[in-house]
């Protein structure tokens, strides 16, 4: 660990704690005595108010009503930082209008050599819905639906939510309790327990047209709520393994519902498990074509027999 970030973990390790010894710092850090009394003198003369005490048992504290001195970052910490935050234009994401604030307040932080250096990589780094001709850090062009930032506002305090969707050109009202706010394939999407027909429901955000808390006296425990959706959960009868060419078509394209779970630590191998409903001809259909698309780096567990003749006609039709 470099020294300016164990100093930065050093800082917070102390503001955490009424009372610390140089043997407790030494331990935690696996540092020598000597280092840790000269971190400590450093960190003393950045700012940070400590109180000595003397004697046998002695060590240090924290005077009250002290203050966190300011967190100095890493060349590269600055960077990550910078990098993350181009690679989020054009996301569609809440908050989108505090980019310029906040951009103002980490470039504040930097020296002007590190600015230069974010500047460059402004300029070499292009990502998905940048502009090459107008790659700028605080391009606000494409904000989230209105109703998204509404939304996450309401859900911080409660999930038990009375929703308001646009389904064609009527309007309709839902008590829900919301599971997940997900982001997937550009759109965002709420996943919530319908109260009132008491199953799991997908709403797009882009229909939203109302949202308000829904009255405490109507509600269903969360744990009824969880206890329901545990017992409708439906029977997974597709599995299959995924190598490295499978998981860069599952990325480029995959249902909405279909989710996969690596299983190793450098994301190259995954498994797929989901339900196929195969009396639906439909989604049937779409999930024999995209098996198909991801191509000949997968391995089958386990699949229903209506998709797996199906993949025979589509891959008949290339037969002489």
């Amino acid at each position: 660990m470099k020294k300016v970030e164990r100093i930065n973990i050093i800082m917070r390790y102390i503001n955490n704690r009424a009372h610390f010894t140089i043997s407790e710092i030494m331990q935690e850090f696996n540092i020598s005595r000597s280092t840790a009394i000269r971190d400590i003198r450093e960190i003393e003369a950045m700012g940070m108010p400590l109180v000595a005490e003397v004697g046998r048992d002695g060590g240090y504290f924290v005077m009250n009503n002290s203050v966190l001195p300011t967190v100095r970052f890493t060349d590269n910490e600055i960077k990550a930082l910078f990098i993350a935050f181009m690679a989020t234009r054009n996301q569609q994401l809440p908050y989108l209008k505090s980019r310029q604030s906040l951009a103002e307040k980490l470039l504040g932080l930097i020296s002007e050599n590190q600015q230069e250096d974010l500047v460059l990589l402004n300029q070499i780094l292009l990502f998905g819905g940048t502009n090459p001709n107008n790659p700028d850090l605080l391009d606000l062009s494409d904000l989230p639906h209105p109703m998204l930032e509404k939304l996450i506002q309401f859900l911080l305090l409660d999930s038990y939510l009375l929703i308001s969707i646009k389904e064609e050109k009527v309007i309709k009202s839902y008590p829900i309790y919301l599971l997940h706010l997900y982001h997937e394939k550009g759109i965002w999407m709420i996943e919530g327990f319908d109260l009132e027909d008491e199953k799991r429901q997908i709403f797009p955000v882009d229909n939203l047209t109302n949202v308000k808390p829904y009255p405490t006296k109507k509600r269903l425990s969360k744990k009824k709520i969880l206890e329901k959706l545990s017992k409708q959960e439906e029977v997974i009868n597709l599995v299959l393994e995924l190598g490295p060419n499978a998981i860069a078509q599952f990325k480029k394209y995959h249902p909405l519902k279909v989710s996969i779970s690596y299983t190793n630590p450098y994301q190259t191998t995954a498994i797929l498990k989901t339900f196929i409903n195969v009396n639906n001809p439909e989604e049937l259909t779409e999930i024999t074509n995209w098996v198909l698309f991801l191509g000949g780096d997968i391995k089958v567990r386990e699949v229903p027999e209506e998709v797996l003749e199906g993949l025979k006609e589509r891959l008949c039709l290339f037969c002489p």
